[in-house]
């Protein structure tokens, strides 16, 4: 194929703010129109409701400048995978790489997919899959614009993301400036449960970390990579801030708890009848451009380990005409596809896939963040342009969570968690035969 190289090298091609818009386009997805009702429910009042979310900010924040020092190290499209290879080895990189390409982006690819699937039947529905269809479309389009190169892919998220925050906003201020002290935001609620409320903040935070995948191809990015994460972490803490407070101003902690659509709630009484039809499509914008992001960061990955792994060799190409690992792109798209098909015959798709997903995003995180005490004493001799502060509390604090969050989701979610850490154990035979080939 024309543009085609066998030992391909990306470009530098993103600016800081590129970097910016993917990253928050990937976190700022449709949870935030579910999660605030759940953290309300298990927060004793208003108060605690924002320390939990601020909590959930710096949490995210101690895990970007760990991976910061991570990725201005080592810049590579590969992200966690080349810190996993250099610190872990072989084989544990290279199920990182099968668990990325087969249950935690692809999974989050079909997850998104069925909340655009789910919100764009209510509006026109399209028959008896019409879900399916909608969440098979929006895999097929989106990864063919992000195949014809990473402009239009770059475009689609800014204009996504930019429609949403600036919506997030109007609502937000819309929402607090009609507010009334009748919403009971001194009321008390009983106990917080800290642990169950921030798995779902947490949940809704989740995606920071696709920053490190775009390393390699953000200009300087020995420096711009900490400014890319504290940015990201910044613009996302402020915007779930924003809007929670928002939420507890004008319908209370009490009635935050009473919806499980928040949004539809909150915009029905500012706007009336009309409210659901703008909750959906804000809703669907949302989950597009997480889902845009994701597949932009994901087939870098899959670049990664066709490029180390003959058996996987077809992905290892980079189209520098497109600016953007073609091939791989593709490759992703099919496998969410099968993953729509999954959520399809189990009748609840999006739960599906979360359930698919969470396990092994949190066993993988907790890895690669613990490979940053490996390689600070493997490679000391090695360059910093910059060090995580209050070393080594930071990156600590930050395993303690992952380990948390690994166990709560498999204690609580269903049998598609089973389904996917038996689908990572798969891919010890694929491991064992690439190696050899190797």
């Amino acid at each position: 194929m024309p543009g085609m190289e066998k030992i391909p090298v990306p470009r530098k091609t993103l600016t800081v703010s590129d970097a910016v818009f993917i990253v928050v386009g990937v976190v700022i997805g449709a949870g935030i129109f579910r999660t605030p009702s759940i953290v309300a429910a298990n927060a004793s009042g208003p108060i605690v409701v924002i320390a939990l979310w601020l909590a959930g900010g710096i949490v995210s924040l101690a895990g970007a400048l760990t991976y910061a020092e991570l990725a201005t190290t080592y810049p590579s499209t590969g992200g966690d995978y080349l810190y996993i290879s250099k610190s872990w080895g072989g084989k544990v990189s290279f199920l990182y790489a099968w668990a990325r390409m087969t249950v935690i982006q692809t999974g989050s690819i079909a997850m998104f997919a069925f909340i655009v699937g789910d919100y764009a039947s209510g509006i026109v529905p399209l028959g008896a899959y019409s879900v399916s269809l909608y969440a098979a479309g929006t895999v097929i389009l989106l990864t063919l614009a992000n195949a014809e190169g990473i402009r239009p892919g770059l475009l689609v998220q800014k204009s996504l993301l930019t429609a949403i925050v600036a919506g997030l906003v109007i609502l937000a201020a819309a929402a607090i400036s009609f507010s009334s002290p009748e919403t009971g935001v001194t009321d008390s609620g009983g106990i917080t449960v800290v642990g169950r409320a921030m798995i779902f903040v947490l949940l809704t935070y989740g995606g920071w970390n696709e920053a490190a995948f775009l390393s390699a191809e953000v200009f300087n990015s020995r420096k711009s990579m900490v400014r890319v994460m504290v940015t990201s972490i910044s613009i996302i803490t402020a915007t779930y801030l924003l809007v929670n407070a928002a939420f507890l101003l004008s319908l209370g902690r009490a009635g935050m708890t009473e919806s499980d659509t928040i949004a539809a709630t909150l915009i029905s009484r500012l706007l009336g009848g009309a409210g659901a039809t703008v909750v959906s499509l804000f809703i669907i914008a949302a989950a597009l451009s997480s889902m845009n992001g994701v597949i932009i960061t994901g087939a870098r990955t899959n670049y990664a380990l066709g490029r180390d792994y003959p058996l996987f060799g077809f992905m290892g190409r980079w189209n520098h005409q497109a600016g953007t690992p073609a091939a791989a792109i593709v490759f992703q798209g099919i496998i969410a596809l099968a993953l729509v098909v999954l959520g399809t015959v189990s009748r609840s798709g999006f739960t599906t896939m979360v359930d698919y997903t969470a396990p092994v995003y949190w066993l993988f995180l907790l890895v690669a963040t613990s490979s940053l005490f490996i390689l600070r004493r493997r490679d000391g001799a090695v360059k910093r342009t910059y060090s995580v502060p209050l070393y080594p509390f930071t990156p600590l604090m930050f395993m303690a969570v992952c380990a948390y969050m690994f166990h709560a989701s498999v204690a609580f979610t269903g049998v598609g968690a089973l389904v996917g850490l038996a689908v990572l154990a798969a891919g010890v035979p694929f491991m064992l035969t690439a190696r050899k080939e190797r």
